[in-house]
């Protein structure tokens, strides 16, 4: 299990119901590290959907950084559409929201936080450089609304 630091629930927020810890199955955080480590140099990028309401992460979806960069990542707006359309089908929502930093640790950037846009997901980061001496990957979940970074504990199960 990796756990991150406990910082309080955003907080301004009152209609949204934000979990102050994301639980994932270590099926998902393989496949994510995964993605990670074969898209690198390249950040990764991709989404965890879940039943909507829920909170519950469970269809990994990899996608492909439509920027081919080692300090930048965007989905193909094409892509994404599609994505929207298909977890709207499903009635499922974007629980996780994942990328990769090649060269930094796992904590999100200034750009990181201008392009978070879904207040109820997990934004989680892969850091595939050892920047803590603890390993050759960092694996760190945050809340990002308005501008907020929270990070939040991170608990790995085999299943739900």
């Amino acid at each position: 299990m990796w756990a991150a630091p406990y910082h309080s629930p955003v907080r301004g927020c009152p209609l949204l119901i934000l979990a102050t810890m994301l639980t994932i199955t270590q099926a998902l955080v393989d496949q994510i590290v995964a993605h990670a480590r074969q898209d690198h140099p390249d950040e990764a990028c991709g989404v965890i959907a879940g039943p909507e309401g829920t909170g519950r992460p469970e269809r990994f979806v990899p996608m492909q950084n439509a920027a081919m960069s080692p300090t930048f990542y965007e989905f193909d707006s094409g892509d994404l559409l599609k994505l929207y359309r298909e977890m709207d089908d499903r009635d499922e929502e974007p629980v996780v929201v994942y990328h990769s930093h090649t060269s930094t640790e796992a904590y999100p950037s200034r750009t990181d936080v201008s392009l978070a846009s879904e207040p109820n997901a997990h934004y989680v980061l892969v850091s595939t450089a050892d920047t803590d001496g603890l390993g050759d990957f960092q694996f760190r979940s945050f809340r990002i609304v308005d501008g907020e970074v929270t990070e939040e504990e991170v608990t790995v199960v085999e299943t739900y």
